[in-house]
């Protein structure tokens, strides 16, 4: 592993990086990154539907066990998240690498090409194929996104700080990690906790909330309702919780 200080300078750097690919391997690399958050969503639902009520809490575990390996391919095989890219790029920007308006430029365009992602998964594996669109996948489905529309918006957005302030330590982790199996083991277990606790994704939910809208479960309201103070509280957790924390811990001034 590198040390803390080391892990800071590069991710940093690592959202320089990010900033400077241009449009079309931005748009493709987020559209993987959104489609590969989708489709872990889609095996943590398929576990959790087909779990016995007497085993909830091990279906739940298992089910967050599986749903880090879509961070894992998008941080070691390529994709653009924009929930990671909430760390890494403005720690790019704090540490005055680069102006707000890359910050804000770059996140705009990954979150679209996430929300792209996630839209192809809903409707051609999840509605399409059936791997959501029916029986007890359907049921859990629409118990999912009825509980993120549930919540208030000042739940939303403290649930999106929790969550992201474990996504942006995988992430953290995986910039620390110096071979494949330290990186894996990085990101594995802080995106399993988020998952477990119930925190959310605005990327995630971008699936579930347009996967329900497919199925005729919800409306377009709803999801601006859950998606917006998500999306906010992903910002709060990834910038202020992480790469504003350990820039104060082991960059400014050290």
């Amino acid at each position: 592993m590198y040390s803390p200080q080391e892990t800071a300078d590069i991710c940093a750097t690592k959202g320089l990086e990010k900033t400077q690919k241009n449009l079309l391997a931005k748009i493709i690399l987020g559209f993987i990154g959104g489609a590969m958050i989708s489709l872990s969503y889609v095996a943590y639902m398929k576990i959790v539907a087909q779990t016995p009520e007497t085993l909830v809490f091990l279906g739940n575990l298992l089910g967050a066990s599986v749903f880090p390996i879509g961070l894992i391919v998008i941080l070691l095989a390529g994709g653009e998240l924009v929930t990671g890219n909430m760390v890494a790029v403005s720690s790019a920007w704090i540490n005055k690498k680069i102006k707000a308006v890359d910050v804000l430029n770059n996140w705009a365009i990954i979150t679209f090409a996430n929300f792209l992602g996630a839209i192809f998964v809903a409707y051609f594996f999840g509605h399409i194929v059936g791997l959501t669109s029916s029986g007890d996948f359907l049921h859990e489905l629409t118990s999912v996104a009825d509980a993120k529309v549930a919540a208030t918006p000042l739940q939303a957005f403290i649930s999106g700080i929790g969550c992201n302030w474990f996504v942006g330590l995988g992430v953290w982790l995986s910039y620390a990690g110096k071979d494949g199996t330290s990186k894996i083991l990085g990101i594995w277990f802080p995106i399993m906790i988020f998952v477990l606790l119930g925190f959310q994704h605005s990327v995630a939910n971008m699936f579930v909330l347009s996967n329900a809208i497919i199925e005729g479960h919800i409306g377009i309201g709803a999801f601006f309702y859950n998606i917006i103070p998500v999306y906010l509280g992903n910002v709060v957790g990834g910038v202020c919780f992480v790469s504003l924390a350990y820039y104060l811990s082991y960059q400014k001034g050290h």
